[in-house]
């Protein structure tokens, strides 16, 4: 099946899924996150006048009243420059700003109000504000008397994932997941996941940037892949569409016959001169989602190992008779 990439303008691209795209500000789709409410400032109270007594004494003024104890650290983060404070959802985690004998900074607080106040000691920190996957860590500097109020720039917006079948119809309830990786690679040069079996219909917090989407229909092999562009303060939705072939294997003393129990599986793709193992499953009658194409499946009972060799069609559902000989 070819890929259609749909966008405004009716340009086509790609293949394997269909991607729709549609960004707007977030104010209007990203529904959770609404202006922030105004702050109001509350004044320090005035200490008492300290009253000496007669004689030789010596008075000392401590600012250990309540204005000691007023916050003096104000939080918010934007998904983007000029945006509007994200009033939940956001995650903070305050760090000393240098690190132990092991190398790893402290952590201090963990603060799970969008908009914190916080009361820190005068000095240096790392703060991390996270939203979903969509994170920034950052150093502050805070200075004795004097208030300091922080806005993170988190340069991040939504993604949401639909997926249909070859027909157009929506793909069965928790029958598709998607991962979801970025662009940097780990030690073995594969693309580092950040997002893992997410379920359709639901946004994704992500820093902006290009991702690939790996949409997987059923357990086993059919898989589809496509590349999203995530935009600071915007939504983008994507419609993947999803191809298989169902089918159910039975081991039977003879054709037609009643399926045996206590039967291992392995299903093993072939591709040309090559061989993949798929699924590897115990039971009477497993059924799996495979992607179009040849296969061989091997039912192991009682230490006999039995073979035979089927096509997979999608769209179609198939059953599968080994028959024990």
């Amino acid at each position: 099946m070819g890929v259609i990439v749909r966008q405004r303008d009716g340009a086509r691209r790609g293949m394997n899924a269909v991607l729709s795209e549609r960004h707007t500000r977030v104010a209007a789709l990203l529904m959770m996150l609404v202006p922030m409410a105004a702050e109001a400032q509350s004044q320090p109270q005035a200490a008492p006048a300290d009253q000496s007594p007669q004689g030789n004494w010596s008075a000392v003024t401590r600012n250990s009243g309540p204005a000691a104890n007023q916050p003096n650290v104000a939080l918010a983060a934007v998904l983007m420059e000029d945006g509007q404070p994200i009033d939940q959802g956001v995650i903070w985690h305050v760090f000393r700003e240098n690190a132990g004998l092991d190398g790893k900074r402290q952590l201090l607080s963990q603060h799970k109000e969008a908009l914190p106040r916080l009361k820190l000691e005068p000095g240096e920190y790392m703060i991390n504000a996270a939203f979903g996957r969509a994170t920034l860590t950052r150093k502050i500097l805070v200075e004795d008397g004097k208030p300091l109020r922080e806005i993170f720039n988190l340069n991040a917006g939504g993604l949401r994932i639909k997926a249909i079948l070859a027909g157009g119809e929506p793909a069965p309830d928790r029958s598709v997941v998607f991962d979801v990786l970025n662009q940097e690679r780990d030690q073995s040069g594969n693309r580092i996941k950040v997002i893992s079996a997410a379920r359709p219909g639901l946004i994704m917090r992500l820093n902006a940037g290009a991702y690939q989407v790996v949409s997987t229909y059923g357990d086993a092999n059919a898989r589809v892949r496509a590349d999203v562009t995530v935009e600071a303060g915007k939504l983008t939705e994507a419609t993947l569409s999803q191809s298989g072939a169902k089918v159910t294997f039975k081991l039977v003393g003879r054709e037609g016959g009643e399926a045996l129990a206590d039967v291992t599986w392995s299903i093993i793709s072939i591709v040309a001169t090559k061989s993949e193992t798929v699924k590897e499953v115990a039971g009477a009658l497993p059924t799996h989602i495979l992607a179009a194409g040849r296969y061989a499946v091997l039912a192991k009972r009682q230490g006999r190992t039995f073979r035979a060799e089927f096509n997979a069609k999608s769209g179609e559902a198939t059953v599968v008779e080994v028959v024990a000989r």
